[in-house]
């Protein structure tokens, strides 16, 4: 569906943004794109949106380049960026003017997560908070049905009961004709959410697996008897947790951000280690 090969891109008179970026992303996943600030996740979703352009290499969204400003192929992609400005307008108003532009818009979605939100068509935009804003957004990203959803660090601005709130929209807004993408560098707000992690570091892809990838091959907890040398990355805090090959072990839930900080820490290591569990299922 979405297909990036050796995509790079720098900013003049800057290093390297992004670095030989191959990935691939299908539809009826939520991906969880995650990286420091500054690794190029908000420069990598507006290439996806074709608000910029790769200084080497291909991108196809369903079948087309997007270098192409096929009108079809951009009325089926929608970003929420990070930073934006809405029009003074009435709620009601804007989804007014901006709806015609995506042929599968529900006006019936986003009255309805408007209500969910707890705002009111009658608002004026102008008035709302920067969370309600976003709320805003969010609710008529939801509601465009386009088959590339893109969320640039949606959970900025958001208060805890917001982010529960936003976790439970997104996990019922996903299905097999629709791509959902992440950005953040928040990952415990992705916690339950995602299906699927990719991390940038260092201008380039560190880590690309499913979660179910990553659970059925990694342990997470706090190894009692562990032997040092099976130990992928440890952290002190909290009495010691741990990432390590799985091995026979019981299945445990996928810490984010334990894994997030293994893979800063020891990209080779994580990865090898799904390799190696993955080569032996398979002899």
């Amino acid at each position: 569906m979405i297909t990036l090969n050796n995509i790079q891109y720098y900013y003049p008179k800057s290093k390297i943004v992004l670095d030989n970026i191959s990935l691939q992303f299908a539809p009826g996943n939520i991906y969880g794109l995650f990286g420091k600030n500054g690794e190029g996740k908000s420069t990598l979703m507006k290439i996806m949106t074709g608000l910029l352009f790769p200084k080497a290499g291909i991108y196809q969204a369903f079948g087309n380049k997007i270098s192409r400003q096929n009108i079809s192929c951009l009325q089926d992609i929608f970003i929420v960026p990070e930073e934006f400005e809405l029009p003074s307008l009435k709620i009601s108003a804007y989804e007014y003017i901006n709806s015609p532009f995506y042929p599968n818009f529900s006006r019936e979605e986003f009255y309805t997560l408007i209500k969910e939100f707890k705002l009111s068509p009658n608002q004026k935009i102008s008035t709302l908070s920067f969370g309600q804003k976003k709320k805003v957004l969010i609710a008529f990203g939801i509601a465009t049905n386009t088959r590339l959803l893109l969320m640039d660090e949606p959970t900025n601005a958001l208060d805890i009961p917001s982010k529960s709130q936003f976790r439970k929209i997104m996990a019922s807004a996903v299905d097999q004709g629709k791509c959902i993408v992440i950005s953040t560098h928040q990952v415990r707000d992705l916690h339950s959410l995602i299906n699927h992690v990719i991390i940038l570091d260092h201008s380039r892809v560190a880590f690309d697996q499913s979660l179910s990838n990553v659970s059925e091959n990694l342990w997470f907890g706090k190894p009692s008897q562990a032997k040092p040398e099976s130990i992928i990355y440890s952290e002190s805090a909290f009495g010691g947790k741990a990432v390590l090959m799985r091995q026979g072990k019981n299945e445990t839930e996928v810490d984010l951000e334990l894994l997030f900080n293994a893979v800063l820490d020891q990209p080779e290591r994580v990865n090898y280690a799904i390799k190696t569990s993955y080569d032996e299922k398979r002899i």
